[in-house]
This record gives structure tokens, C-alpha cells and sequence, in this order.
């Protein structure tokens, strides 16, 4: 993993969770994207992880981050 690298990706190495299975539907510019995203986070983390593992991280990173929906939780 390089420095530079460490520093774009907002998601860190993944963390062992319990899961739910849910489907959803993907535009094929988003699938791509979100594979370009897994190989550069494999790349980085120096582990494999599929799409499908990533998506509830950045789910959970991006409601985090959401003022919002902190703020709706809260009242």
C-alpha cells in the first residue's frame, strides 16, 4: 500500500460484520465503478474483496457522514 493511495480511499480495511442479504439494482456505470473501486481498495489493503462485500461499508460510511440523517435520528 502506498501513502498516496491510503490517502484517496475513504474506506479503511474492512471490518468482520454480521450480514443480511439484500438485492439491488446497479446502473452498468456504477457496476463499473464500484469495480474499479474494489480492485484499487484489493490494491491498496493487499487483500481480494468482492464488490457485493463493499457496498454496505460505503452505505454505512456515507449515512455516517449524512448531517441530516444524524440530526433525524437524534429527534
Amino acid at each position: 500500500m502506498t501513502e498516496s493511495t491510503s490517502k484517496l480511499l475513504r474506506l479503511g480495511p474492512l471490518p468482520k460484520t454480521e450480514t443480511v442479504k439484500m438485492t439491488i439494482i446497479l446502473s452498468v456505470v456504477l457496476k463499473t465503478e464500484l469495480e474499479r473501486y474494489a480492485a484499487l481498495h484489493a490494491q491498496t489493503y493487499g487483500e481480494p474483496v468482492e464488490v457485493a462485500t463493499l457496498i454496505p461499508h460505503m452505505l454505512e460510511a456515507f449515512m455516517s457522514r449524512d448531517r441530516g440523517f444524524r440530526k433525524s435520528r437524534k429527534e
